[in-house]
């Protein structure tokens, strides 16, 4: 079904989103790294308020996003939803994962208002974060386009978090690959 999905938003007779949500704090995300035996590297870390992000990623870079301080529950999702809904050009499908806040009650029960409108929900198998593409992009806000200096205190780190998802689509970009068509 998503193979379809992709084949109709390909030819533009949908759009095609993947959504989801991501959190970053000053608690920095360090995957690896490498020091001389004589050297000292560290990164501080400190507790503090993050900045959640919740967004949307169509394979040629489109994306629209929410940021809070607060956490992203089902209501935060369900708002940004109602909105979009009245927003659409032609129809829209979304794809999410299984989390509660995609599938609460409150969000299928608004499902068959946003279909009226030309807004569709498709939900992944679960446990199969790989087939949301908007997965990539986070792993490249936290691991590429922060630098560790974005990360000196709360303020910074979300005025550079806010400019780095501002970018997407024109500065910033992803190169999907096709293999995912298929």
């Amino acid at each position: 079904a998503l193979a379809e999905l992709e084949r109709l938003s390909k030819a533009s007779l949908i759009d095609l989103y993947y959504g989801d949500e991501s959190r970053v704090c000053l608690e920095p995300c360090v995957p690896y790294g490498w020091q001389f035996p004589d050297e000292d590297v560290f990164m501080p870390s400190a507790k503090s308020k993050a900045i959640n992000c919740f967004g949307l990623l169509a394979r040629d870079n489109r994306f629209h996003f929410k940021t809070t301080t607060s956490n992203i529950t089902s209501s935060f999702i369900f708002e940004y939803l109602e909105q979009l809904s009245f927003t659409l050009k032609k129809m829209t499908v979304v794809v999410l994962d299984n989390a509660s806040v995609h599938t609460a009650k409150l969000i299928q029960d608004r499902r068959h208002v946003w279909e009226q409108r030309g807004l569709t929900l498709f939900y992944l198998p679960k446990h199969s974060p790989q087939l949301n593409i908007i997965e990539i992009l986070w792993r490249m806000l936290k691991y590429l386009w922060l630098k560790p200096s974005d990360y000196a205190d709360e303020q910074t780190l979300f005025y550079q978090v806010t400019l780095a998802l501002a970018a997407v689509g024109s500065s910033l970009s992803i190169n999907f690959s096709n293999f995912a068509l298929v």
